[in-house]
């Protein structure tokens, strides 16, 4: 995430990068000090989509400041 945006790592915890999900599990963050997209809580597809085939979890990439 880090990259694609053309952040340096140290701004990644300055700028007040955050994902934002759906409902009120949080399923991804970026990692402070490697600025990679990572899960941060265990996602069960049969619980989250139990009837559907297609299952996508949207989110949100909020960078605080200007880019």
């Amino acid at each position: 995430v880090a990259k694609d945006l053309g952040l340096q790592l140290p701004a990644v915890g300055d700028r007040g990068v955050r994902i934002v999900t759906e409902g009120r599990t949080q399923y991804f963050a970026v990692h402070g000090k490697t600025g990679h997209l990572v899960t941060a809580e265990r996602i069960d597809r049969e619980q989250l989509c139990r009837l559907v085939e297609k299952c996508v979890l949207r989110c949100e990439l909020i960078v605080e400041g200007e880019m």
